[in-house]
């Protein structure tokens, strides 16, 4: 776990180590990281007071005549940037982010997270995730030029790829982020680093230091870093599988080893996946939420697209991994529809939401999916009871807007904007005309 930091620490590091800027983080409600530097004689302020900045201009946040927000700096997430120059250094913190009246705003994804963590809490229950990201090097950002040609946990031949991941996983270390594994993926020039479980509010946080780590290590390098999900066509897009538990004052709340149907699943680890394949495809648009991310939830390519769970079989939805004998508290529950895209604030919020929804109601878990799914027929699915993921994000945002525990999970007010501004994407996607159908038409018709 990384070590917590208090205000005094950060007040003490920043002069003992000349830094000169500390940059505020927080998201939009698409995930997309903000910033907005300070000079290190405003920080001792801006812990007290906060940092005014106008909201309207951040999607998903207000409108303009409730534009006023203020940050707040969270000491225990503070870090030195190791690729900005160590003389007059560069450090930052993610922010809670403040109406004026000193109430959190109800658009801030990072709030969000901590209200169903708070229930969860309520319950007696902390998360734990430990999310594994892809991504592809490319040449530049203007194409999908590969880096290598390797496969999955190929070791290749020293090439900038190589390198490239092997300095962003000590960029990370330098962070204070524990990695688990990092290998080649199966696409070419795609890569994976798991990350080291934590506490589900501190990995969301990790997750958007992550993904900037990675794209600026490659950008260092000339390179092109990106979490698509699909980027070239006929190849496996990437994921981000989302391993979870939940540990209560005794341990992990998911192991019992008198589990009756011999899966050494506790009966609120069996509620949790039930209420994760329930209200899975409601909250698709969340965990898979561009256009893009349809393209990689299809059949085939190792993206699990129909609602089941197994043990050993990695083609359900939900997967609980094995563990070693004595590693008891390892027991977790995998989900792997998410693609790294994802807010990692709103998708551990509806997992978590999901999965406690399932622990109320009572839920009981179907018997797990013991063939192949991707070779059943659609009389074999529908006689087991195996429904499948939205295919589009036109069917994703219609489940979401209609769904009552989205609502409830998310709050009213981010609900509406994502509804919202997806329904725009879907429409402008509409009105596109792609390559697809300048290749297919334009010369025959």
């Amino acid at each position: 776990m990384a070590p917590k930091f208090d205000k005094e620490y950060v007040l003490k590091t920043v002069e003992e180590r000349g830094i000169r800027f500390i940059r505020f983080w927080f998201t939009d409600v698409l995930g997309q990281l903000k910033s907005f530097a300070i000079a290190d004689t405003e920080l001792e302020l801006a812990f007290e007071e906060g940092m005014g900045f106008d909201g309207s201009s951040i999607d998903g946040f207000t409108r303009i005549q409730e534009s006023d927000m203020i940050a707040f700096p969270d000491p225990s997430t503070f870090k030195i940037l190791p690729w900005r120059p160590t003389e007059g250094g560069v450090a930052s913190m993610f922010c809670e982010i403040m109406k004026p009246d000193g109430t959190p705003f109800e658009g801030d994804p990072r709030y969000a997270l901590k209200r169903n963590l708070k229930k969860a809490a309520d319950m007696g229950f902390t998360m734990y995730v430990g999310p594994e990201l892809e991504f592809f090097y490319f040449a530049d950002e203007n194409g999908t030029e590969i880096l290598d040609r390797g496969g999955y946990f190929d070791l290749t031949p020293l090439d900038v790829a190589s390198d490239l991941r092997r300095e962003t996983v000590l960029t990370l270390e330098k962070l204070g982020i524990a990695v688990e594994y990092s290998h080649h993926e199966v696409a070419p020039s795609q890569h994976e680093i798991d990350l080291r479980y934590a506490e589900a509010s501190e990995m969301a946080d990790i997750v958007m230091t992550y993904r900037l780590a990675v794209k600026e290590i490659a950008y260092k390098s000339g390179v092109y870093a990106t979490f698509m999900p699909k980027p070239i066509a006929g190849e496996n897009g990437s994921g981000m599988h989302v391993h979870q538990s939940l540990f209560n004052k005794d341990g992990n709340a998911f192991f019992d080893a008198n589990d009756p149907d011999g899966y050494n699943l506790s009966a609120v680890g069996k509620s949790y996946i039930a209420g994760l394949l329930k209200y899975a495809p409601e909250f698709c648009a969340v965990t898979n939420q561009f256009i893009n991310s349809y393209k990689r939830l299809v059949p085939g390519y190792e993206a699990p697209v129909y609602v089941s769970w197994a043990r050993r079989n990695r083609s359900a939805l939900v997967r609980v991994p094995m563990y070693k004998p004595g590693k008891e508290n390892a027991t977790r529950i995998e989900l792997r529809s998410p693609d790294p895209s994802a807010n990692p604030y709103l998708a551990f919020a509806v997992m978590l939401g999901a999965g406690l929804k399932g622990i109320e109601e009572g839920l009981e878990l179907r018997p797990e999916a013991s063939n192949n799914i991707f070779d059943m027929t659609d009389a074999e699915l529908a006689a087991a009871g195996i429904t499948t993921l939205p295919g589009s994000l036109d069917e994703a945002i219609k489940l979401f807007e209609n769904s009552e525990v989205m609502k409830e999970i998310l709050g009213d007010h981010i609900h509406k904007f994502f509804v919202e501004n997806k329904k725009a994407e879907v429409n402008e996607f509409r009105l596109a005309v792609t390559e697809w159908e300048l290749d297919r038409y334009l010369s025959i018709l």
